[in-house]
């Protein structure tokens, strides 16, 4: 069931299916140069130049690595500003796959969440989830309505061996749809939690969920951006659904929801998004804003050339080999950084890697941003570029406290196709020699801090000469070594 081999030496580790046939040059700057460059983006690796980063590990959206067939696709694209066959084909792809009619392209993710609140939400409206998002939440609120999360305790406990932390709580959710009867315009469920460790639910909590929904007429949506990644969980870890195929799953997850959106810079290995119905009511209160926000109905404010590379990598998504490279290469890490002592999210999701920062830097409160000062430390121990999932995630209150989160994660994404088992390696080797240095690391403390979604522009400065120290340890350590 997994592409796992074992080696005469005894090693075991996942088989990449496929072979790298295009390449881009990578540079390892020394650890002065990747001091300078933290400190000119404020601490914050959104605002690092990619020229100073080893391995970007930011992110998995519009990273990922396409296939042959993708890149040949994107040159039969029809560029007609309307009617283009490329929506044709990519219309005909999603019915096939998701079973859902109506499709409505959008620029990205966070289009089609602007295009679902603008279009659902109103004031005082309630819209529970298994887990939010940092930019659901915001569009949700931007048009009057609030997030009410609806998880099991098992989510929050990192070092929990329960196979499906992202599931319903759908005790909470039948009492809240009871409760607030008429004020929620739908139920949203993210595949893979992104906020706490790309945790999967199961098929067997969705079937719950949408019973429940269906019970009190309430639509449920579905972000599945990180669809792939649940895929995958649910086929090797639910064992109802493991002689299922890939596509089959697809399509039970699909009949439950009324509506699936999500990110193709995730799902499907290109640059746009979608929004997927099957209820023709849903479609018509959306449709209207797709010209007045992303662009004509055939594209959406996509390319055409990243149409037609979606709609083969939706394809391609169906393919077994292809969504477990990503799983199991961060089963790996997470696995070899575990033996090294290393608090990490266990057991592993998808996305990427996640470190838990409470426990590697217990000393630094979550006032100071754990999370974004473990952070700064990774990349100046080896030029890697991971991304802050914790307390600089959230925003203030309005009485200007910090919310702090409820977990402090650094997510070490790893999109997939891109990495080699020899740069994780390398990476899982410096973290570790960062572990064992770990009390040279301190706080972080704002210094221009954007009011809306502020981790993606804001800028930070270290408490104290830590940064100094730690740089002036790893060369004391490595010499001359980058």
């Amino acid at each position: 069931m997994n592409g796992q081999v074992k080696f005469f030496g005894g090693e075991v580790f996942p088989l990449e299916m496929h072979k790298v046939r295009i390449v881009q040059k990578l540079t390892l700057v020394p650890v002065e140069d990747r001091l300078a460059a933290l400190r000119e983006a404020g601490c914050n690796t959104f605002l690092l130049k990619n020229d100073k980063v080893f391995l970007d590990m930011l992110t998995d959206s519009g990273v990922n690595a396409m296939s042959d067939r993708q890149l040949a696709a994107m040159m039969t694209a029809d560029d007609s500003y309307a009617g283009s066959m490329s929506f044709e084909r990519l219309k005909a792809v999603v019915e096939d796959i998701f079973g859902k009619p109506f499709l409505l392209p959008v620029h990205q993710g966070r289009a089609a969440e602007n295009i679902l609140a603008s279009a659902l939400v109103g004031r005082g409206n309630v819209v529970p989830m298994n887990y939010h998002f940092t930019t659901t939440r915001a569009h949700i609120e931007r048009n009057g309505g609030r997030v009410e999360e609806l998880f099991l305790p098992e989510a929050l406990n990192l070092d929990s061996a329960d196979p499906f932390k992202g599931n319903m709580d759908t005790k909470g959710l039948e009492a809240l749809l009871k409760r607030e009867a008429g004020n929620v315009p739908f139920v949203r469920v993210e595949a893979g939690t992104n906020l706490i460790g790309g945790q999967p639910w199961s098929l067997e909590n969705l079937s719950e969920t949408a019973e429940i929904c269906r019970r009190h007429k309430v639509p449920l949506v579905l972000d599945a951006s990180l669809l792939a990644d649940n895929l995958y969980f649910i086929k090797t870890r639910e064992v109802a659904q493991r002689d299922a195929s890939i596509r089959e799953i697809t399509r039970r997850i699909a009949d439950l929801c009324d509506i699936v959106y999500f990110s193709a810079r995730k799902l499907g290995c290109a640059r746009g998004g979608a929004i997927l119905t099957g209820d023709r009511a849903l479609f018509e209160r959306m449709q209207p804003l797709i010209p007045l926000f992303e662009g004509f109905l055939t594209y959406g404010g996509m390319s055409v050339r990243e149409i037609e590379a979606l709609a083969v990598g939706l394809e391609e998504t169906m393919d077994f080999d292809m969504i477990r490279h990503g799983p199991e290469f961060i089963g790996f890490m997470a696995d070899a950084l575990h033996e090294r002592g290393i608090p990490v999210v266990r057991p592993a999701g998808g996305l990427g890697c996640h470190l838990n920062a409470r426990e590697f830097l217990p000393h630094v409160p979550q006032e100071r941003y754990t999370a974004g000062a473990l952070a700064a430390a990774v990349f100046l121990a080896g030029g890697i570029r991971g991304m802050e999932r914790g307390t600089l995630s959230e925003e203030r209150r309005e009485d200007g406290s910090e919310r702090l989160a409820d977990v402090e994660l650094l997510r070490l994404a790893l999109p997939r196709r891109v990495f080699t088992m020899s740069q994780l390696k390398y990476a899982v080797d410096r973290i570790h020699w960062l572990f064992e240095n770990r009390e040279l690391v301190g706080g972080l403390k704002w210094v221009e801090e954007p009011k809306l979604l502020r981790f993606f522009s804001g800028r930070l400065e270290p408490l104290g000469d830590w940064q100094e120290r730690l740089c002036a340890k790893f060369r004391a350590d490595f010499g001359d070594s980058l």
